[in-house]
């Protein structure tokens, strides 16, 4: 329907009001449980999407509403798929972030909880009832702060190694480079906040077929049946874990139950796991500097001492890096939109959108003495009249109420 700005903010055509009233009774009468709204550069101007949404809840008080510019990025079709995405999913982060309410009545506690996020910093439970998406990869975000807290590296690449998959992303400042491009979720194109994490399909629990000539290691993975279908635990799969242990580089379930495997095979296997984990750390490095691979998780017991010329550090409590991360995580407040330089500094267009992420952060929960800026980038846009530039910009906090 009629709508949107430029993007510099000029309007391109007044908001179709009517139209949307339409619409909301098409929602009524469909029993439709949630909506999502996207307006061209509302990152920019988001007055015409906050107008829709008011509309939309006076005539449908009931159904939640997600604008896309609290979500995605510049770019259209992408952010309109992120915010489809988020509305699809308000009903199940509702009722999770209840499930996580009464459990932690039924031990007793009355106090706020956080839930983490995909850049690695923390998110209230409200936000969680608002943005699920957010939490889209949480898990090797928290591994990869929780390696960055174990060894106090803060420039490094992570490998994250569980029972099935391995997550390797790239540590810049102490947090998980974000993906600047689009993102495909289950074949969605999407502009959201994303790690930049790369999954191969190695793990604890992966099998290993063929033989010394030919190694053959995953992607399939006995998973949580580790402890019950791997040689070492008396089954009868050949596993990534039946290797190292068989070379000496685990001590786990009964070795004698992998002392018949050929030393070829076990060489072979460990030359193909390998050359596995070289191709995805160097798929996340982004310059040729010899920065360090952190390797964590249960299943980095399967990473050698060097990843081509890389050396590779294994932390103490590597195993439980995941939950040292979510514990350690701070707040965050984020700001990426483009500036129309005309009339204006570089200088203050940087000074406002920190402003703006400052007090985002403050308003999620940080303390205003703790906030750091951790990524600073402008790009000029040569396509678009006006010296316009794309500006993003992060702090972070630590929580309130917690020493700085």
């Amino acid at each position: 329907m009629r709508g949107g700005y430029e993007f510099d903010g000029r309007e391109i055509a007044a908001l179709d009001e009517a139209g949307l009233v339409e619409i909301a009774a098409e929602i009524n009468a469909k029993g439709i449980r949630a909506a999502a709204i996207s307006s061209v550069f509302s990152p920019i101007n988001r007055d015409m999407e906050e107008r829709a949404r008011d509309i939309l809840a006076q005539h449908c008080p009931d159904v939640p509403v997600v604008m896309s510019s609290e979500i995605g990025r510049i770019g259209l079709l992408e952010r309109e798929s992120a915010a489809i995405m988020n509305a699809s999913l308000l009903g199940l982060s509702s009722r999770t972030v209840d499930a996580f309410e009464r459990a932690l009545g039924d031990a007793g506690l009355t106090c706020p909880f956080y839930v983490t996020q995909n850049d690695g910093t923390l998110m209230a439970a409200d936000m969680v009832r608002r943005f699920p998406v957010l939490t889209f990869a949480s898990g090797p975000t928290n591994s990869m702060r929780g390696a960055a807290f174990l060894t106090g590296v803060k420039e490094a690449i992570v490998v994250d190694i569980g029972g099935t998959t391995s997550d390797v992303g790239s540590l810049h400042h102490g947090f998980p480079r974000q993906a600047s491009t689009v993102v495909d979720i289950g074949g969605v194109r999407t502009n959201f906040r994303m790690p930049d994490v790369f999954s191969i399909g190695l793990g604890g629990g992966t099998k290993v077929t063929g033989d010394a000539a030919a190694p053959v290691v995953g992607p399939q993975s006995v998973g949580y049946r580790l402890t019950s279908e791997a040689r070492v635990f008396g089954g009868d799969v050949l596993t990534t874990t039946d290797i190292a242990v068989a070379a000496g580089m685990a001590d786990i379930g009964d070795a004698s139950k992998v002392a018949d495997l050929e030393p070829a095979m076990i060489d072979a296997a460990r030359e193909r796991i390998g050359e596995m984990l070289e191709m995805a750390v160097e798929r996340s490095r982004i310059s040729p500097d010899p920065i360090p691979v952190i390797a964590v998780g249960g299943g980095s017991i399967l990473v050698p001492d060097k990843i081509g010329e890389l050396e590779v550090l294994r932390p103490e409590n590597f195993a439980v890096a995941n939950a040292v991360g979510a514990a350690i995580a701070q707040i965050s407040g984020e700001v990426d939109r483009i500036y129309a330089l005309e009339g204006k500094s570089r200088e203050v267009c940087l000074a406002e959108a920190e402003e703006e992420a400052r007090t985002n952060a403050l308003n999620a929960g940080a303390t205003e003495e703790t906030l750091t800026v951790i990524e600073r980038e402008d790009v000029p846009l040569a396509y678009l009249p006006g010296n316009a530039t794309r500006i993003h910009l992060k702090v972070v906090g630590d929580m309130g109420g917690l020493d700085a």
